[in-house]
């Protein structure tokens, strides 16, 4: 039994170090979900009720926490009524959610075969709608589409999205480095502010990027201008070295904290590409 003991006293000495651990990673798994949901109003909100009545508490102010305390139960209410399309993403994430799925990405040379057929759809003024999941399970997305489970190649994808075929309106979704299905129908996106000149592909990107954590890449029927939409944003009318580039740090294993601090050091660049906030 003395192994035991050994065992129990490593423990005790390991204890705090894995309870901070895994507090630290439970908050900024949190956090991260505020952020790619735009649910950090309601939390800006919270906190400063909070902060309110906590000075009407310290400094014993009666009627303010008189009113606070009436007032209390119906702002809950009011702030679950306002807030209720990020509540419902901030669910559908928890419940799609998995941190510890496996790598999805697509290699270099899929990648590669895939920004091809959008360069040549964007010549030909073709529409193409691809999506690339990350870590959020979109099976029901899937299935909404027909079942290729065919290997990446840029003609297959040109002939998919060059004609008007039954599968052309629809968007592909490429799934552990396979055309896993195509006609695939996505959310449009709830968001009020997007320009009246973008069409159903862009709010569709657009929508998916907002309930989910998939990189979807555009190619726009009328102008031919190539998009990416993630993070509940639209980037708009990107060069191919940039779509290359942003693609390969998103899609990379571990490389979406990365990638977000990418987004604030841009500069000018991000300025020209960010259409929508």
């Amino acid at each position: 039994m003395a192994w035991f003991y050994q065992l129990l006293e490593i423990y005790d000495r390991v204890r705090p170090v894995l309870d901070v651990a895994i507090l630290a990673f439970l908050l900024y798994k949190g956090y991260e979900l505020l952020v790619k949901t735009q649910a950090l109003q309601l939390v800006k909100g919270a906190g400063f009720l909070a902060l309110v009545y906590g000075l009407a508490f310290l400094f014993n102010l009666t009627t303010l926490r008189w009113v606070l305390n009436i007032i209390g139960p119906g702002l809950f209410i009011a702030i679950a009524i306002v807030f209720q399309p990020e509540l419902r993403k901030i669910i559908i994430r928890l419940g799609q959610g998995n941190f510890f799925r496996p790598d999805t990405k697509p290699r270099i040379g899929q990648l590669d075969a895939v920004i091809t057929a959008a360069e040549m759809l964007s010549q030909r003024r073709r529409g193409m709608l691809v999506v690339f999941p990350r870590r959020i399970n979109i099976k029901n997305v899937i299935e909404t589409g027909t079942r290729i489970n065919a290997d990446i190649s840029s003609s297959l994808i040109v002939a998919i999205f060059e004609f008007d075929g039954p599968l052309h309106d629809g968007a592909m979704v490429i799934h552990h480095g396979k055309i896993a299905a195509a006609g695939c129908l996505l959310p449009l996106s709830e968001q009020q502010d997007i320009r009246k000149s973008f069409g159903t592909r862009h709010r569709a990107s657009l929508g998916m990027s907002e309930q989910s954590d998939a990189v979807t890449l555009v190619v726009s029927e009328e102008t031919g201008a190539v998009s990416l939409a993630y993070d509940s944003k639209l980037y708009y009318d990107l060069t191919t070295t940039e779509v290359t580039r942003k693609l390969k740090e998103l899609l990379d294993k571990g490389s979406r904290k990365e990638a977000d601090q990418n987004d604030n050091n841009a500069g000018a660049a991000e300025e020209r590409e960010e259409v929508l906030t």
